[in-house]
């Protein structure tokens, strides 16, 4: 059917949530990549075989769903039932008929596979009452984990193109505009610049043409928000883009995605010729007379690329490169024309503004840093996993509350936020609460929302050296400052690792960073020192233990440490079994010993071992 007026895609709703209302049960099966990684795909195939085979009353093939991320990646591949949200996780093909036979033909639980709270060992049935999705409130991964991305109309049946609706035929352009200035949305990319301000801009320049780009580019290691929100609530992205592109006067624009990202170029193109085909992309959209349309670019992975004008020299088809940033992309952006750069996050929380008001959305969160925030938690937590709190949350709730602490009751180190750009945060800023400005003060950044916990045995250090090791492969080379500096800086702090360093290579790093964070072109280069900049300041002591005594306290880099057996020993014969160069000898029960000579302090042997029988010295 296509829509070609409001009445239309209204009519079209109800019967879609007729149609949904006659699957008493629902089955939602995770396909967000963590679980697809663990063989979700085939629980899905199985599931679907064995309903096909069987008549269940209320229960039939259609009653399965693949959905995106679920959030909880720590604990997959999972699988909820509605209504009652059972949820069940880490479930594996083998236990699909037993789901069938146990839950869905009789009612009853499979034990084995609800969730246990590791706090109290409290097994919990319904996934809303988990801490993990219980502390959240999402906004912007309202559909993700719930629908078919795949399924236009069931992102119509949950309220899907309703905004836009509501836009197109009872808003002025500059009406959308004051509701978006009004919710106070900065752009969840990283910049954190007011929306609203942007858009005004934008449509301010007097231009024959505008564009509206979304950036799902996202390279931060660790960060995935994105990615997720393509893959699981493609739409939601599509309907923000239009409401701009109506707002600001554009009639075109793009998509752009990293070439890492398949499925989500897959799940986007679906959902773009599904809107085509409705009347709710293209020429004369919902029948207003408004035309617009978008298109999918495909990066090349290039972390800069995230950069605005880079981005746009990409999608132009030339050299990913940044410009000057006197050159404001809202007057020059795009082939020189006008241009709105939002990232996805931020055109996926735009149709819920305007279908909820600016003032219910500046109601959440901080007065400077309203709504929510979805972010990766990753690292060393045990609720790894997507999630999406209010702004002004303290780091605190996320890890221990929401993240459910450390693995294995070892002491919290630090906290990254903001990727490779952004800084570490030790354990006295678990208070802080998470919003743009506070974060910055702090020495780090919200960055698109990659957050990854460390624990005590990470070394910061290694940490700062792995990161600028990121930047200096991912810097375009343009400028001298981030394309020369960032190298020089790296080979300090391997220098450091090395235990090759004087205690003047601090005062000349940070004098470097200063230099490099001052005279770069582009972001890259101007936040490029922080991994340094957050470590050195919060963890001097590290970096002195590494220059002055040669040692390494968190027993990681490897030019630092000797490993050794100690007279805990049983014998066990397991770090034998895992070293890769035969340096560890003995016979079973019988104390082993570790050749120095041949040891590459690889860790493996430290790592396996359960009687804490392998020092670090």
């Amino acid at each position: 059917m296509r829509i070609d007026s409001v009445d239309k895609l209204n009519h079209w709703r109800e019967k879609c949530l007729k149609k949904r209302a006659a699957q008493k049960r629902k089955v939602l099966v995770c396909l967000g990549p963590g679980c697809l990684a663990s063989g979700s795909d085939e629980i899905l195939g199985e599931l679907k075989k064995i309903l096909s085979e069987k008549k269940i009353k209320g229960v039939s093939v259609e009653s399965i769903k693949k959905t995106g991320c679920h959030g909880l990646c720590a604990r997959g591949p999972l699988v909820v039932i509605e209504p009652e949200g059972i949820f069940y996780s880490r479930v594996k093909k083998s236990n699909v008929a037993e789901i069938v036979e146990t839950t869905l033909e009789k009612g009853e639980l499979v034990e084995k596979l609800l969730y246990k709270d590791p706090s109290d060992e409290q097994t919990i049935v319904d996934y809303k009452k988990i801490p993990f999705y219980a502390r959240q409130q999402r906004i912007s991964l309202r559909n993700v984990g719930q629908i078919d991305p795949d399924d236009i109309d069931d992102y119509i049946a949950s309220g899907g193109y309703s905004a836009l609706a509501r836009a197109l035929n009872g808003m002025k352009p500059q009406e959308v505009i004051d509701e978006i200035s009004r919710s106070g949305l900065r752009g969840r990319g990283g910049g954190g610049f007011p929306t609203g301000r942007k858009w005004a801009t934008c449509a301010g320049i007097d231009s024959d043409i505008r564009y509206v780009l979304c950036n799902g580019d996202e390279g931060d290691p660790g960060a995935f928000m994105d990615r997720c929100i393509m893959e699981g609530d493609p739409h939601s992205v599509l309907e923000g883009m239009i409401i701009c592109a109506y707002a600001v006067g554009s009639r075109e624009g793009y998509i752009y995605v990293r070439e890492e990202y398949p499925l989500a170029v897959v799940n986007l193109q679906k959902a773009i010729d599904a809107a085509h085909e409705r009347g709710l992309l293209g020429e004369n959209i919902m029948g207003s007379g408004f035309t617009y349309d978008a298109r999918i670019s495909r990066g090349g992975g290039a972390f800069v690329c995230g950069e605005s004008s880079a981005l746009m020299k990409s999608v132009a088809g030339e050299i990913g490169e940044p410009r000057a940033k006197y050159i404001r992309s809202v007057v020059r952006g795009l082939h020189d024309k006008p241009t709105v750069l939002n990232n996805v996050e931020t055109f996926a929380t735009v149709p819920v503004i305007i279908n909820k008001g600016g003032d219910w959305f500046a109601s959440i969160g901080t007065e400077t840093s309203t709504g929510t925030k979805a972010f990766s938690l990753a690292g060393k937590v045990c609720n790894t996993g997507l999630i999406e709190v209010p702004m002004g949350i303290s780091l605190r709730e996320i890890i221990y509350d929401i993240g459910g602490g450390i693995p294995e009751g070892r002491e919290f180190k630090a906290v990254q936020t903001g990727g490779p750009s952004g800084g570490c945060l030790p354990a006295d800023k678990l208070n802080l609460p998470v919003d743009f400005d506070t974060l910055t003060e702090a020495g780090s950044m919200m960055g698109s929302g990659g957050m990854i916990v460390m624990d005590n045995r990470t070394c910061m250090v290694d940490v700062a050296r792995y990161f600028l090791n990121f930047l200096v492969s991912e810097s375009c080379g343009k400028c001298v400052p981030c394309r020369e500096g960032l190298y020089q800086l790296h080979g300090l702090c391997v220098k450091i690792c090395e235990g090759k360093a004087v205690e003047e290579s601090l005062a000349l790093m940070e004098r470097l960073s200063k230099v490099i964070q001052t005279a770069s072109l582009c972001g890259l280069g101007q936040s490029g020192p922080n991994p340094f900049v957050s470590t050195v300041s919060y963890f001097r002591d590290e970096y002195l233990a590494h220059i002055r005594d040669e040692k390494c306290p968190a027993g990681i880099c490897r030019d630092l440490i000797t490993y050794t057996i100690n007279d805990k020993c049983t014998g066990c014969l397991a770090c034998i079994e895992v070293c890769p160069v035969d340096a560890i000898t003995g016979e079973k029960k019988i104390k082993h010993v570790l050749d120095q000579e041949k040891c590459t302090q690889c860790g493996s042997c430290y790592a396996v071992c359960k009687f804490e029988a392998v020092d670090i010295e």
